[in-house]
């Protein structure tokens, strides 16, 4: 399961050129932390480019509560499905920290991609990947604890937007708990106990935001369900947990 998108985004695989020319189809928007980008079910068609900072795409579930599905950065574009197939939004963008994009109208975005058939092949790949990542995320929700889970996305973190200081690697995205438990699928309770774990068995260190890896190479055994902290690789994560 990943948070991220593919290694190289959409707007850095375009040649200079087309991406000069998108970005000129469309207006600047900044937003704030905590803004809403994109609503779910909404039937606006735009797309945002993103320039700068880092947004959040969730789902509403049945019980009221949200999934995050990914965080989506710099030089990613985000509302790209409803553009294509015109249809609702399919999920929620809100802005991590402040954001920086632009926006493109529907219209534009698709009269931009029937110029460009490499272009379109990009989006393609794009929303393949996205599905294909759903359904490794539909495993992991039905078949992990949610201490692998937990271990998994800050890993993931750990390596795509961490830091090295302080004797370990500083989450440079740390989420809130509830955002941590909303990316993977569980309660904000059960998150803290998992949390708690990893701090009593030296894995990670917290405080207000931030979030510091001290193991990595426990996380790893953790993340792959062969460890539990402070036990041997091949013990089973506490029950519940």
């Amino acid at each position: 399961m990943s948070l991220f998108g593919q290694d190289r985004s959409f707007l850095h695989a375009l040649p200079a050129a087309d991406r000069r020319s998108l970005l000129a189809e469309g207006a600047r928007r900044v937003y704030e932390p905590g803004e809403v980008m994109i609503r779910e079910r909404d039937t606006t068609a735009y797309v945002l480019a993103l320039l700068s900072g880092w947004s959040v795409v969730s789902v509403g579930t049945e019980r009221g509560s949200r999934l995050i599905l990914a965080l989506r950065g710099a030089g990613e574009v985000v509302g790209d499905l409803a553009a294509v197939d015109r249809g609702p939004r399919s999920a929620t963008v809100t802005a991590l920290g402040t954001v920086e994009a632009v926006a493109v109208s529907g219209d534009r975005f698709r009269r931009f991609l029937a110029a460009r058939p490499h272009a379109t092949a990009l989006i393609m790949r794009q929303l393949a990947t996205r599905l294909r990542s759903a359904d490794v995320e539909r495993r992991a929700l039905s078949s992990e604890t949610v201490l692998q889970r937990l271990a998994a996305r800050l890993l993931e973190l750990a390596e795509r937007a961490g830091r090295r200081a302080d004797g370990g690697t500083v989450l440079e995205l740390p989420l809130p708990q509830h955002d941590l438990a909303a990316a993977i699928g569980a309660t904000r309770e059960a998150v803290a106990k998992a949390l708690r774990l990893l701090r009593e068995q030296d894995v990670v260190r917290t405080a207000h935001r931030t979030v510091v890896v001290l193991d990595m190479p426990v996380l790893v055994l953790l993340a792959q369900g062969r460890a539990r902290p402070g036990g041997n690789p091949a013990a089973a994560s506490p029950p519940g947990v």
